[in-house]
């Protein structure tokens, strides 16, 4: 009797060896590329493709974070962690540095969200990076669909939706002119659902944002604000004390949270099945402004 072996992955095993191959590629492709590191679930999710695909060597490519200088502090431990765990060089564009020198302008109105594109692409120009991994996931808002694996920018860091790059059979085109850079996605084919179970698999470090916990929130633009020095409660609105957990990190006075019981990850891949409304649309206020606000951002340089 002849026995065949089942070759066959599970839907996260293709997803996996998908990217690692899209960051092997990348890697040998372009002179100076870079990833695009938060600290949040995707950009872990990321870190922990490039672990993999360049094992047991160094990851060959600095983190670059950009700090909107509202960040969480329990992101910005989960960051160090991994970054000292893995020994990569750490490269930080402040806007509050951008601000200072110029680079970008405060006007009180503006969110420091769009005003992180400005510090992006100084600090793109400044490093000479032609390449940045980003953790864009098609199924997060309508603008990262329009999106291929390989997204250009030109000289100005601009995307034009209309003018990309076929990527038939999966063969990325790299050209690049001078002063212009590529983003790249290796998380394009992802849901929010596969990155979930993907993290609880690979059972490595998260913030624990992401987990369900108490937290004094107030009730603003029909999200959840966690209280804090720059998120303090308006005219009639009150502080109230919720069991709540995070689905998206970002600027803190613009990110919310939902209300949750779900405490494991098992618990948080169980609600995310059910969930009709994407992390970015029900918990980013930059993205309520308008149906194409993320779209407007990301023509500008935005991740």
């Amino acid at each position: 009797m002849t026995v065949h072996a089942d070759y066959r992955l599970s839907q996260l095993d293709e997803l996996e060896a998908e990217s690692i191959q899209i960051f092997r590629e990348a890697a040998a492709e372009f002179e100076k590329p870079a990833l695009l590191f938060s600290g949040g679930k995707d950009s872990i999710t990321m870190l922990r493709l490039a672990e993999k695909a360049f094992y047991p060597a160094r990851i060959p490519f600095p983190v670059l974070q950009v700090a909107t200088g509202f960040d969480f502090p329990e992101v910005l431990e989960t960051r160090d962690n991994w970054v000292n765990r893995l020994g990569l060089r750490l490269v930080v564009a402040s806007v509050d540095d951008a601000i200072r020198d110029g680079v970008v302008i405060d006007d009180g109105k503006t969110s420091r969200n769009r005003l992180q594109i400005g510090t992006l692409l100084n600090a793109v120009e400044q490093h000479g990076f032609t390449a940045l991994f980003g953790g864009g996931r098609r199924d997060e808002e309508k603008a990262r669909a329009k999106e291929r694996v390989y997204s250009h920018r030109d000289e100005f860091g601009q995307w034009d939706p209309k003018n990309q790059r076929p990527e038939l059979w999966s063969l990325y085109n790299g050209k690049l002119h001078g002063g212009e850079h590529m983003r790249i996605f290796p998380l394009s084919n992802w849901t929010e659902l596969d990155i979930w179970e993907y993290l609880e698999r690979e059972q490595v470090e998260i913030p624990s944002l992401y987990l369900a916990h108490k937290r004094r929130v107030i009730a603003r633009d029909g999200m959840l604000l966690s209280e804090s020095e720059a998120v303090q409660p308006k005219q009639g609105e009150t502080v109230e004390e919720k069991m709540v957990r995070f689905r998206t990190l970002g600027d803190m006075t613009l990110t919310g949270c939902v209300e949750s019981e779900a405490d494991t990850l098992a618990k948080v891949i169980e609600e995310t099945a059910v969930a009709r409304v994407t992390e970015r649309g029900a918990t980013r206020g930059d993205d309520k402004f308008s149906e194409a606000a993320m779209e407007d951002r990301k023509r500008e340089g935005y991740f």
